[in-house]
């Protein structure tokens, strides 16, 4: 089975468990009306094919869901502690350079950073491959540092995960693309 039939029978799956859900009963008439909506979805509206052009590392992929996560908590409570003092901290726009070299990480990285409290992402510099983010802390050195480090984690989790050197493969759709 190719990648691809792979991909549409795992839409096809999700589609009609949303039904479900969304009916709240599981039922042989929900899962067939369910099937017969995600079909009539990806067939009259289908997603724009993603070229995929690294390797997926599993034990990698956990480190980077484990750190996120400890992100997030420790985050939340820097943020909640900021939000009792009784002047607001000092924050500005920030900007990040990632050696990412896949639109697809690259919007996951966005994604994660957005998620982050403390941090949204206002601009993406897709050429450059530059974030400019808006900080809520940035009153000291160390604050600064400490962003800067959590974005250097994240990205060399995502490459882990993602984009190691060895198993990058630009895909011929992209080759194309930049030919152009």
């Amino acid at each position: 089975m190719t990648r691809q039939v792979a991909l549409r029978i795992w839409v096809l799956c999700w589609l009609v468990l949303v039904w479900n859900l969304l009916w709240g009963t599981f039922s042989p008439a929900n899962v067939l009306s369910g099937l017969a909506v995600a079909l009539l979805i990806t067939i009259l509206l289908p997603l724009p094919d993603v070229p995929v052009e690294g390797r997926l590392h599993p034990l990698s992929l956990i480190r980077l869901l484990l750190t996120v996560a400890y992100y997030l908590i420790k985050s939340s409570f820097q943020v909640a502690v900021l939000a009792l003092k009784p002047h607001p901290p000092l924050s500005a726009v920030l900007r990040a350079r990632l050696n990412l070299k896949s639109d697809l990480v690259l919007a996951l990285a966005v994604n994660i950073f957005n998620l982050i409290p403390g941090s949204i992402v206002l601009e993406i510099d897709q050429v450059r491959r530059v974030l400019y983010m808006h900080v809520i802390d940035v009153g000291s050195d160390r604050a600064v540092e400490r962003f800067y480090r959590q974005v250097a984690d994240v990205e060399r989790l995502l490459i882990a995960a993602f984009e190691r050197p060895e198993d990058w493969r630009p895909a011929p759709k992209h080759d194309s693309e930049n030919a152009s």
